[in-house]
């Protein structure tokens, strides 16, 4: 039986523990042209499920938490228990999608099943239709979900951006060294003191950012209205910015789309707060960011290959550009501290513990008040390439991310062709205004590119030295 990683498993514990949460991650696809029949839609999916074995197996607890859960073949599996219709109220926009999307998502998958639902939400103008996919983040993570659903749709659909990522750039580091070894075994030995002084360092380094990984989690956030319990009802929402608009901020002011997303998060998050009458510090958005440490080999792996940096963006900057730079800088200090490298470390020694004892350290964790983290914020690479359903193309795709742990708003964003999509998953009672959220986010990458187009174009040093010579 292959068994569930500690951290994969803490999905299900938290779950458990919390009787409020759904740690099932969605992603919505708006499909253009009329809606297949059912029958042929169960039937493509059926046959296209068997290609990926969690969509078939079940999770197995043993008694006692003696061992991690593991996966096993669900004998019975029935494609009827997955695939379900559902009609919108008209007048069938964003509105009432959303509110759909919130009602489904609230409602936690059956671990008498494989743990995943596919929804066909009919209702939608201008001919048009829809698919919700339900997914328990103790399958995968954002980007195995993001595979997981090309799957599903029809062949051919190429690559996605998770090879844009850093750790699909960097090479193993046993590659390295054995590399340098067999060149010349006259080398062996300088070779060999080379990689225990990298190794060395390397421990010092994650050394050093697990010391700040700590020291951010046992440090208190500002008073914040976005923290604390969490009902069962949820509100959802979505802003949809272009890749272009992106990409003028990024070349305009040398950042990374990354960068460019959270400062406009940062810019909504300070309007509601502001208008929620809360002061703002430097700490008041101290952010969980979810960083992929996935390789290029493990790129199809259906697992959780993830590490995290602990950052407060800056809230209190009132300047759009200045904030941008600030977002750029604070995650510069985090990638060079060795944050990454720590909270996935520990995350790999969690392994080697007796379940029974992270079993038991999830759930009290989950009960305790959690004062450090005010909300998170994942990015997920996704499809290059426009996908398509029974022929049909998929005009958006749209990331629905999970609450819990106290984190009344979470956001997920999702790259999709020449789009870049972000969704915001609140609390329904704590967080009313979650379109405001969502378009503030819209909002505060419209004042980037304003920013950015009004910047004088830089001349090249040549045609500078050109344009002198000439006057």
């Amino acid at each position: 039986m292959e068994q569930l990683t500690t951290l994969e498993a803490s999905f299900l514990e938290a779950e458990d523990a919390d009787r409020h949460v759904s740690m099932a991650i969605g992603t919505l696809a708006v499909i253009d042209g009329p809606v297949p029949n059912p029958q042929e839609l169960a039937a493509t999916l059926s046959e296209r499920v068997r290609d990926v074995p969690r969509f078939t197996q079940l999770v197995h607890k043993h008694a006692f938490d003696l061992a991690a859960p593991g996966w096993i073949e669900d004998t019975n599996f029935d494609i009827g228990h997955h695939v379900r219709m559902v009609a919108l109220p008209p007048p069938g926009d964003d509105s009432a999608m959303f509110r759909l999307i919130a009602d489904l998502m609230e409602r936690r998958l059956d671990r008498d099943h494989p743990l995943w639902e596919c929804w066909i939400i009919e209702g939608l103008p201008v001919g048009r239709w829809a698919t919700l996919v339900k997914i328990h983040h103790c399958l995968a993570d954002g980007i195995a979900i993001v595979r997981m659903i090309t799957r599903l749709a029809d062949p051919g659909t190429g690559e996605t951006y998770a090879g844009d990522i850093c750790a699909a750039k960097e090479p193993p580091p046993s590659i390295v060294l054995s590399a340098g070894l067999r060149r010349d075994p006259r080398t062996w030995a300088r070779g060999l003191w080379r990689a225990s002084v990298a190794t060395t360092s390397t421990a010092a380094h994650t050394a050093m950012g697990a010391t700040e990984f700590i020291a951010g989690l046992l440090a208190p956030a500002g008073g914040s209205s976005l923290r604390g319990p969490v009902s069962t009802m949820r509100r959802y929402s979505a802003a949809r910015v272009s890749m272009k608009d992106v990409e003028t901020v990024c070349q305009a002011f040398g950042v990374t789309l990354n960068d460019v997303a959270l400062a406009a998060i940062t810019d909504s998050f300070r309007t509601v707060l502001l208008r929620r009458g809360e002061k703002l510090r430097r700490n008041s958005l101290r952010t969980m960011i979810p960083v992929s440490v996935r390789s290029p080999n493990t790129m199809d792996r259906t697992d959780i290959r993830v590490s995290a940096m602990l950052s407060s963006l800056p809230v209190e900057e009132h300047d759009p550009v200045r904030r941008l730079k600030t977002v750029q800088a604070r995650l510069g200090r985090l990638k060079a501290s060795g944050e990454r490298q720590a909270a996935k470390a520990f995350v790999t020694l969690t392994n080697y513990l007796p379940f029974a004892v992270n079993a038991w350290t999830v759930r009290v964790l989950t009960r305790l008040p959690q004062r450090s983290v005010v909300t998170l914020a994942t990015n997920v690479p996704g499809p290059r390439q426009r996908l398509q359903v029974l022929g049909r193309p998929v005009e958006q795709l749209l990331p629905i991310p999970p609450i819990a742990l106290q984190l009344r708003t979470v956001i997920s964003m999702l790259s999709y062709v020449d789009e870049l999509a972000i969704g915001v998953t609140a609390d329904y009672d704590a967080t009313p205004d979650v379109d405001e959220l969502a378009r503030g986010i819209e909002l505060g990458v419209a004042r980037l590119v304003t920013r950015a187009l009004s910047r004088k174009p830089v001349q090249p040093r040549q045609s500078r030295r050109a344009a002198r010579i000439t006057n």
